[in-house]
């Protein structure tokens, strides 16, 4: 089946279960550059653009790969127009000075992240006075200072180096370092090198989790826009149910992993759908930001909070 005939396929199950598109070809099309990384919690995104369900739906979307530390800056500038990432980088960039409305909860690290470590080191406080290798400004450096935290320990207490996930994951197997944060799809090289992962995301539910966010003012001007990104995050959740295989062969080349390497590191991630977004944001959003903010403060990861953290997400569109 080629990949046209099955994007087709996945649109015709999508409409089944009410997820029509009725109206998408009297849309017209905006242009808008998504900014994120290789994390399997993105792959959806990449999948609606290759099938074309973005383009059903009235969007014509471009996926940029960039370190976390650089996306707020390419909004800013106009670069980008979405963000994907986690709630507590999102929070940073607020915090700077760059304001984001948060529209879609994307998915949430079951497993998917890890602190790999050598021996002697056997558990958390075994981190002190150790070489880490973990990216700055995103969510490693956040998780690792929230699983210190929850061990009596702070991000103080453990000698950090800048290295994003990919980088990190291939210096720790390489042989470098005492421990790495790194995620999936690079955790999964960790593990294939039988290394001692400490802790994961799955001993933290719901601590890591990915959403997709614009500027307020973007929000305002391009409504249908939005409308039209969120919609189609749940159509290529849906062609995933459709069609699993292809789906998975589809969002793994884009990772360089076979479609059974990228079921693997899908294992431990969690796609939130409709039902979840409306949960997620009404009723936990507010009370999870707060206390992401307060651990980022007393990390020092932020240096003030951002004006308002009730600004920052907005649920109107999952509804």
């Amino acid at each position: 089946m080629s990949r046209r005939l099955w994007a087709a396929g996945a649109v015709a199950a999508a409409a089944v279960i009410g997820l029509g598109v009725s109206g998408a070809v009297a849309q017209e099309v905006s242009k808008i550059t998504i900014a994120m990384s290789g994390w399997t919690g993105f792959a959806p995104i990449t999948l609606a653009k290759e099938t074309g369900i973005f383009k059903k739906n009235g969007v014509e979307v471009e996926i940029k790969k960039m370190p976390t530390s650089n996306r707020h800056q390419a909004m800013a500038a106009g670069e980008v127009q979405a963000i994907a990432t986690t709630v507590d980088t999102h929070i940073l960039y607020a915090s700077s000075g760059v304001d984001v409305t948060q529209v879609l909860i994307l998915d949430s690290s079951h497993g998917g992240d890890g602190i790999a470590v050598r021996p002697p080191i056997a558990k958390v406080a075994d981190l002190k006075g150790k070489q880490v290798a973990v990216q700055y400004g995103g969510v490693p450096q956040f998780w690792l200072a929230y699983v210190l935290k929850k061990n009596g320990l702070s991000i103080n207490d453990v000698q950090t180096s800048n290295l994003q996930p990919s980088d990190a994951a291939n210096a720790f197997v390489a042989g470098q370092f005492d421990a790495a944060v790194t995620y999936e799809p690079y955790l999964s090289k960790v593990r294939e090198a039988n290394a001692n992962i400490i802790v994961t995301s799955d001993q933290t539910p719901g601590v890591i989790i990915d959403t997709l966010a614009f500027q307020p003012d973007f929000i305002k001007k391009n409504p249908k826009t939005v409308a039209a990104v969120v919609k189609s995050w749940f159509e290529a959740l849906d062609a995933i149910k459709a069609d699993e295989k292809k789906a998975f062969e589809i969002m793994g080349k884009d990772v360089n992993q076979t479609p059974e390497q990228f079921a693997a590191s899908a294992k431990f991630v969690r796609w939130y759908d409709r039902a979840g977004n409306q949960d997620y944001l009404v009723k936990t959003m507010p009370t999870f930001a707060k206390e992401v903010q307060d651990v980022m403060l007393e990390a020092k990861l932020i240096r003030k909070a951002p004006p308002s953290l009730d600004a920052m997400a907005n649920a109107e569109f999952v509804k």
